[in-house]
């Protein structure tokens, strides 16, 4: 008999699972469940995106494509981003197509990570980024970020992280679980913070069309002195619904791209042909749907947000992404025992903030990217489950 604790790595065995889709999968095996878990858009891929995808088997377009992705995908991810963000790349030398932004952020890290280098997290941020940081070798330098700033990095926070050994910084925003978002003076302070030095910021920006109140997303590479040392990343999943097509793509300095794309040679090859195919048309022709799309995520944003601070769960203002993130601290549980017993009583499924680091700790991350009948039930469900807490703590 193989004795696996001596095969697997030590890196790999102190990993802890997902937080996010423990609860996933409980919530899976119970009846009437309505869950507020999973970050994923509940609307259907445009048709005209799903049409070209169709059509790309069709033509018997099912080969592999060159590493880097469609040169003719490229060069609208290019247009894409220049005329959204106003942010120019060489679609031949500095873009990249992945699978999803996930494979992107798992490149960059091991691109430019050495066993003992620091790469400073913001936090609560998604569960992936510290756990790709210590496979690579990497020491996570983790800053917990603070509710009363709206959970933005501030410059302070930065230079009280930063140490000879910082090699890189992540940026998460429009951010999840939090919801915050970094305006253009946030990351000018930022720049300013970085300038001398040869820190390069991964800027995870797969939110970037999901800013509300009428807010531009302000991408990284765009403010002054950030794009020579900035990997952009975002992708197809959140903006056009595209989860499962599983496509995304990277930009940044072609020294940079040419590493990493020497990375995805070995372990991808190439992202899946007809997701790029599909992909060319959203760029071109989805703006409309995009569109609609942010109308009834804004409409669902009010709903619970109101609905969370009417229930006594004190809940800022999601500014981007699609997840509220209220404080359960006047329950006096912790997260994960708010989320278990919520899920155990009312078949309503959250998730603990301390899946996204043990600053979001004393909150919870919800989901609005469901429909509204079922956000309404969710936060009825909700106020039974808070009456019952209080009716048991006077009966102590």
């Amino acid at each position: 008999m193989i004795d696996y604790s001596k095969v697997l790595t030590a890196a790999v065995k102190d990993i802890k699972p997902s937080g996010i889709r423990k609860f996933f999968d409980i919530a899976n095996t119970m009846e009437d469940v309505i869950s507020l878990g999973v970050g994923e858009p509940d609307f259907r891929t445009p048709w005209q995106v799903r049409s070209a995808g169709i059509h790309s088997l069709e033509i018997g377009a099912t080969r592999y494509t060159s590493n880097r992705g469609l040169e003719e995908l490229r060069a609208e991810i290019s247009r894409y981003v220049q005329r959204k963000y106003g942010v120019e790349y060489d679609p031949l030398k500095e873009i990249l197509v992945t699978v999803g932004g996930s494979e992107a952020i798992d490149m960059a890290i091991r691109a430019i990570t050495e066993p003992g280098d620091e790469v400073i997290i913001p936090q609560p941020s998604y569960v992936c980024y510290e756990p790709i940081v210590r496979l690579a070798g990497g020491v996570p330098v983790i800053i917990d970020t603070k509710a009363e700033n709206d959970f933005k990095l501030t410059r302070a926070e930065l230079a009280a992280a930063m140490s000879p050994k910082t090699k890189a910084l992540i940026l998460p925003y429009p951010c999840n679980p939090t919801g915050a978002i970094m305006e253009y003076d946030d990351i000018l302070a930022l720049s300013e913070e970085l300038s001398d030095t040869n820190v390069i910021v991964i800027s995870d920006e797969i939110y970037a069309e999901l800013t509300f109140g009428g807010r531009r997303h302000v991408s990284v590479p765009s403010v002054p002195g950030m794009k020579e040392r900035t990997l952009l990343i975002n992708g197809f999943s959140k903006t056009f619904a595209m989860t499962g097509w599983r496509l995304g793509y990277a930009c940044g300095p072609s020294e940079l791209m040419a590493m990493i794309t020497k990375i995805h040679q070995y372990a991808i090859m190439c992202a899946p042909t007809t997701a790029q195919y599909a992909a060319v048309e959203a760029l071109r022709s989805c703006d409309g749907e995009v569109a609609k799309m942010l109308e009834e995520y804004d409409i669902r944003r009010k709903i619970i947000v109101s609905g969370f601070n009417r229930l006594g769960l004190t809940c800022r203002e999601p500014k981007g992404a699609f997840y509220a993130f209220p404080s359960i601290k006047s329950t006096g549980l912790s997260s994960e025992e708010f989320c278990t017993r919520l899920l155990e009583s009312k078949h309503v499924a959250a998730v603990p903030g301390t899946a996204f680091g043990d600053s979001g700790e004393g909150f919870i991350r919800t989901s609005y990217c469901y429909s509204t009948a079922h956000i309404k039930e969710a936060l009825r469900r909700i106020g039974e489950f808070l009456r019952e807490l209080r009716e048991e703590a006077e009966s102590n």
